[in-house]
């Protein structure tokens, strides 16, 4: 992916409705989000390992006093991930990525972070 050429990336609740506007929905969660379907969803894929792992997952629990911390171990895990991290790029690079994600705080969950992680990949040309 260039390093001149910004990310058209955005992040959206499993639970919004799909808009042709979102490009490729990316699933970025673990677990299925509950009373979704398949159809309902219209992903492009479903990208488990691009998602925390469910020990970090359950640590967090979507405390926002754990925010910090969850961000440097999601950055971790995701750093010892560099196919799925080239996968959602490359994606990227291709047009519009929307990261699809079920939890109910759309300020602190895995899209929000896995977003943060990808602008910043892409500015470094690698995978931070």
């Amino acid at each position: 992916m260039a390093k001149d050429k910004p990310l058209r990336l955005a992040v959206k609740r499993a639970y919004d409705p799909p808009a042709s506007a979102d490009g490729q929905r990316v699933l970025v969660d673990r677990v299925w989000p509950r009373g979704v379907t398949k159809e309902a969803l219209r992903l492009a894929v479903w990208l488990k390992e691009a998602a925390p792992s469910t020990a970090l997952r359950k640590w967090f629990g979507h405390d926002p006093a754990k925010w910090d911390g969850f961000r440097t171990r999601y950055f971790r895990e995701l750093d010892a991930q560099p196919e799925a991290v080239a996968t959602l790029l490359e994606r990227c690079a291709r047009g519009k990525v929307t990261l699809v994600y079920g939890a109910k705080d759309t300020a602190h969950n895995q899209a929000v972070a896995l977003q943060d992680y990808l602008m910043k990949a892409s500015k470094e040309g690698t995978a931070r």
